[in-house]
């Protein structure tokens, strides 16, 4: 029987001291390997956490979303959400760590995000794997009804601006004996065409924009 996937954790303030190098490696194949970590120590107070979910009824600021999802008496007949990558480039997540319920996708499985009090996971979306030429992964990901409390999680997107051009790092591109295979265009351009095909996969989005670069390299435009 294979062994139990470990949702990769890792304690920020390593990366002060001598045990820099490892962290830095274990911060690298989450990247790399999984497209989530889980980080401890990350320099945000725990009083402003704890006040964050004391408190987030009013309207979220700009690039912050709160989620919060009910108990399900029949986990059975309510699986979760559909599942789906981010569009954007990072997403930091502050989860409730009284209940479960964040999943993710790894090697075909379905792979627990650990509820802890005080941390953040970050979600690396679909921009990153591209910029990386598909180094860093953005993975399929999901919430899973729950029967005991609500689930609340708040989440801070990072994106580029609506006019950014993304496209891979030349260095990365270079590395490659194949040379690029991750597209170029403009975010809004993505978003466009991301918000209608959301809960599908990633990969024919990425091949889209890759045959309509070739078609309009100058600007590509979703209508």
């Amino acid at each position: 029987m294979a062994a139990a996937l470990s949702f990769p954790i890792i304690d920020m303030s390593l990366l002060d001291g001598a045990e820099r190098p490892a962290a830095m490696g274990l911060l690298r194949d989450a990247c790399e390997s999984w497209g989530f970590f889980e980080i401890l120590n990350h320099g945000i107070s725990t009083e402003l956490m704890d006040e964050a979910f004391r408190g987030p009824a009013g309207a979220p600021t700009f690039g912050t979303k709160v989620s919060s999802y009910p108990p399900c008496p029949r986990p059975d007949l309510v699986k979760g959400l559909r599942a789906h990558t981010d569009a954007g480039g990072i997403i930091l997540l502050f989860q409730d760590d009284r209940v479960g319920g964040l999943q993710l996708l790894k090697d075909g499985e379905w792979v627990d995000v650990p509820p802890m009090r005080h941390s953040i996971v970050v979600n690396l979306g679909d921009q990153l794997e591209v910029i990386t030429n598909g180094r860093y992964k953005s993975v399929m990901h999901r919430v899973v009804a729950q029967i005991d409390g609500n689930r609340m999680s708040i989440a801070s997107f990072y994106n580029p601006g609506s006019d950014a051009v993304i496209s891979p790092a030349p260095a990365l591109v270079k590395e490659e004996e194949a040379g690029e295979t991750y597209p170029k265009f403009v975010f809004e351009d993505y978003m466009k065409l991301y918000v209608r095909h959301k809960f599908e996969a990633k990969e024919p989005r990425f091949e889209a924009f890759k045959a309509m670069e070739n078609e309009t390299p100058n600007r590509i435009a979703i209508a």
